[in-house]
């Protein structure tokens, strides 16, 4: 943190539970637990994907599952095996006459379907590339269109941003965890992304090198 800035004193709760939501002060409790953990930085985000065959099949395949040593592993030689597919228009191309299934080596028929989903919808679009994807979801519309394919949420629509190096926040299972420690708990998906893009603010990070730290930092711990 730079030299001069202090995070204020959060009131205390004595039951270490916030509620009604307080985003002040559960931006406080979050920005002292972070910085006591994580330090001050520099925080680095993440890299994601050029290939958008990985970035579909990640957002599809990863959630609730050992990601460095389960979905990593794939996403690589997906991407080492398939070069044609680094483009969203060559991906699908390979859906047509692949078993997504197979080469992923996950039994997932759900996950599957998403993928197709994500990847028709892109098509549809015009969105081809990690550039393309990029600057798609600068759009409110866009995000509300990906939401429209079964199994994509909110944490999803997030996560697809972060994969093309977006600065964002996605919450899932480790992000909350951490946040609960300090006693930041029982908030909504859209009010906890807010206390955590205001800690990363009140931090001096970027949001998405903030998140990744959180969940680099958590995700070790299970």
């Amino acid at each position: 943190m730079p030299v001069g800035r202090s995070i204020p004193a959060s009131r205390p709760s004595s039951n270490h539970h916030l509620c009604p939501y307080d985003r002040i002060n559960s931006t406080q409790m979050l920005a002292i637990h972070a910085r006591a953990v994580l330090g001050d930085g520099p925080l680095q985000p993440p890299r994601g994907w050029t290939h958008m065959g990985a970035v579909i099949c990640d957002a599809s395949f990863h959630a609730r599952r050992k990601y460095r040593s389960t979905v990593r592993p794939r996403l690589q030689r997906l991407q080492e095996a398939r070069p044609d597919a680094a483009t969203v228009r060559g991906f699908q191309a390979r859906l047509a006459g692949e078993d997504l299934a197979a080469a992923m080596n996950f039994n997932a028929p759900h996950r599957v379907s998403t993928a197709h989903g994500i990847t028709d919808l892109l098509v549809a679009n015009g969105v081809d590339t990690r550039a393309d994807l990029h600057a798609w979801l600068d759009h409110r519309a866009s995000r509300a269109a990906l939401r429209t394919v079964k199994g994509v949420g909110p944490k999803t629509v997030d996560y697809i941003g972060i994969l093309v190096g977006r600065s964002q926040v996605a919450i899932d299972v480790h992000l909350r965890a951490f946040a609960g420690e300090p006693g930041v708990s029982g908030l909504s998906y859209e009010q906890l992304r807010t206390v955590y893009e205001e800690a990363a603010a009140l931090l001096a990070h970027e949001p998405g090198g903030f998140e990744h730290a959180v969940w680099q930092f958590n995700s070790k711990a299970v």
